[in-house]
């Protein structure tokens, strides 16, 4: 057997099978225990496009100072946020205490290769009128829409 054959063979399995495979992307997004509304929203977007997207979510409270006496605090909001997007994605991994730190991790319902198979693309079969069709005048007389009148009604004539 040729061992250049061999090799290149090779070679294409490892190709096609490096095709299926997807890699898992871990998005972190961090939050602190007095969030104003406005900013958790604004994170609350950034978790939901990355869920949208198929990537996995890490979502991290740093606790500072007297806050880290507080723990439910953290574990209050990050309840909050998985609720607030269990549409797009579930609690992998619940939430746990690590040093300052308490970490949850949130994956999306469908595989990443399923989003994208799903997503139509933007810009494809669109039409787009030529400018001279829009300048150009129909030919032939305009369509006249005559309604029955009255018989003591006054029928308006051209002036």
């Amino acid at each position: 057997m040729d061992y250049g054959k061999f090799k290149y063979e090779a070679a294409l399995k490892a190709r096609e099978s490096r095709k299926n495979q997807t890699q898992t992307i871990v998005k972190e997004i961090k939050l602190r225990p007095k969030i104003d509304p406005h900013d958790y929203g604004t994170k609350k977007g950034h978790v939901e496009r990355f869920l949208k997207a198929g990537d996995k979510v890490k979502v991290t409270i740093m606790f500072r100072g007297r806050e880290q006496s507080r723990p439910e605090l953290g574990f209050r909001l990050l309840q909050r946020l998985a609720g607030d997007v269990e549409e797009l994605g579930f609690v992998e991994a619940q939430p746990k205490q690590d040093g300052r730190n308490m970490i949850m991790v949130i994956g999306p319902h469908r595989k990443k290769s399923e989003t994208k198979a799903h997503t139509p693309p933007a810009t494809q079969n669109r039409s787009v009128p030529s400018p001279r069709a829009a300048a150009a005048p129909q030919e032939g007389p305009e369509p006249v829409e005559s309604e029955p009148a009255a018989d003591d009604a006054v029928v308006p004539g051209p002036a």
